[in-house]
């Protein structure tokens, strides 16, 4: 590890005895270990100058997008501390739903993912979200793969009337769903902006709550409007 960091520390790569001497390590030892690592891939050798190779780099990435969910976690158990509710964050990559991040506590719990949260996007306030910021295309071609059905007595029954609730919505309106999902339940959804991700953040309560639905969501959409630019919704999750 410490020539690892020895290495990363030289843009344009660096000798085995400058690298030795500053590992404080024996030559012979910094030879067998720079060998070994650049065998498994974690450097490269180059006119006699070691550098990162594609194993350390990947590694770099790995641990960069943990800290971000990280950061993104903590940020979701700060703000359902604050707001008392369980708060949601998802993004739409690559054609499907992803559900990041969730806070909730034993005593205002998730919902239950008892259909697939990618496979009923028109039926939640979070696939509504992430759906609306898609282009026409995007929400048909994601339709042909999931069609619209009834889950609940108060889903949308079709890909038709989805498409155009869909294109009802204001560009920052949250997304107001109501049992639709899951009976018992009210949930809304707004955009945020991540880069050129469709992304949203969204909160639930028990349906005898529903009064208090949408001015928890406009709360929570001011408070991560103050601070979205510092976290790391602003690059790629």
């Amino acid at each position: 590890m410490r020539l690892l960091e020895a290495v990363a520390s030289h843009d344009d790569g660096a000798p085995a005895k400058q690298l030795a001497r500053e590992a404080g390590l024996a030559l012979p030892t910094a030879y067998h270990l720079l060998r070994t690592l650049a065998h498994e891939g974690y450097l490269r050798k180059e006119k006699g100058l070691f550098m990162l190779g594609a194993a350390a780099e990947r590694l770099s990435s790995s641990g960069a997008q943990q800290n971000r969910r990280g950061m993104i976690t903590d940020a979701l158990q700060h703000w359902r501390d604050a707001i008392g509710v369980p708060v949601y964050f998802a993004v739409y990559r690559e054609g499907e739903i992803e559900v990041v991040a969730v806070a909730d506590t034993p005593g205002n719990p998730a919902v239950a993912e008892w259909a697939d949260f990618r496979e009923t996007g028109h039926a939640h306030a979070i696939g509504q979200c992430l759906l609306a910021q898609l282009d026409d295309e995007g929400r048909r071609d994601h339709l042909d793969r999931y069609p619209a059905y009834s889950i609940t007595p108060y889903s949308v029954r079709d890909g038709r009337t989805l498409l155009r609730r869909l294109d009802g919505l204001g560009r920052m309106q949250p997304v107001v769903e109501r049992q639709e999902y899951a009976l018992g339940t009210v949930c809304a959804a707004f955009p945020i902006t991540v880069g050129s991700t469709a992304a949203t953040m969204a909160v639930s309560l028990p349906s005898h709550q529903a009064g208090r639905l949408l001015p928890v969501a406009r709360q929570l959409q001011t408070e991560v409007g103050k601070l979205v630019g510092t976290l790391a919704f602003s690059i790629s999750i």
